[in-house]
């Protein structure tokens, strides 16, 4: 064999390596909404928060090359259906009338829906307490669909970004606002938030609705990318990563039950 051949067989082997050993490439859609503390950008557009950090684990767990995508939260199934992106990781709660159109992997966190409202206004997460009352939510979620179940006496108004219904709540011009816990408790935690607010408490469960937490929202042909994240998701829970990252935000368990 004289030379030039074994460099060449050289060269055809070590190009079989490199591709046997590169990591899929999947775009990892993102509300482009912000979204503190899982979903957050800085002046440079660069993502960063819980959610951000934990979808990097789960990637890197899956050998896969994920390019964080924002996509426009009302848009963000048929985004991924349309291919636009390949999966989404944005506190997609896993429900049924979801699970018509795409699949989920499991979950990676489960925290309560809640209720906030101005300081002293003495307003419980009840129908007979929300009865006249402004209720803020953002639209296109489950807290939409839930509030008109149980909530029908109440004034629902509608917005497109949670941090818009936040500012309404500080300015007076809603009453309370329904969404997850965590995301109000952050907003709580805000100057503006300290001025104005308090919690009012969690709503009761509705499975149906709420759903049993949240998941990865995948497309249903895409069985192969969901097994990997399934696995992924069980290692970064098993080698501590998932309290690793947990712990920078939180002081109880976000896995909840």
């Amino acid at each position: 064999m004289t030379l030039r051949t074994l460099l060449l067989a050289g060269a055809a082997m070590t190009a079989i390596g490199t591709a046997a050993t590169a990591a899929e490439t999947v775009k990892l859609g993102i509300a482009a909404e912000p979204y503190p503390p899982f979903t957050v950008p800085d002046a440079a557009g660069n993502w960063t928060g819980w959610e951000i950090e934990m979808a990097m684990a789960f990637c890197e767990a899956a050998e896969l090359e994920c390019v964080v995508t924002p996509v426009a939260w009302d848009g963000i199934i048929p985004a991924l259906t349309s291919g636009k992106i390949d999966m989404i990781v944005g506190s997609m709660s896993i429900t049924e009338e979801r699970k018509q159109v795409i699949d989920f992997s499991d979950k990676y966190y489960n925290t309560p829906t809640s209720v906030i409202a101005e300081q002293g206004s003495g307003i419980e997460p009840t129908n007979e307490s929300l009865a006249g009352k402004t209720l803020g939510i953002q639209g296109s979620t489950i807290h939409e669909n839930y509030a008109e179940k149980h909530f029908p006496d109440a004034e629902i108004k509608l917005y497109q970004t949670q941090d818009e219904a936040n500012q309404d709540l500080y300015a007076g011009r809603v009453d309370a606002v329904q969404a997850d816990s965590l995301a109000l408790q952050a907003f709580l935690d805000s100057d503006e938030g300290k001025a104005c607010c308090e919690m009012a408490g969690d709503v009761e469960p509705d499975v149906e609705i709420l759903g049993p937490g949240v998941g990865i929202g995948l497309r249903k042909e895409d069985d192969a990318l969901e097994e990997k994240l399934n696995a992924a998701i069980a290692q970064v829970r098993a080698d501590g990563t998932y309290d690793e990252i947990s712990k920078k935000y939180f002081s109880f368990d976000i896995y909840g039950g």
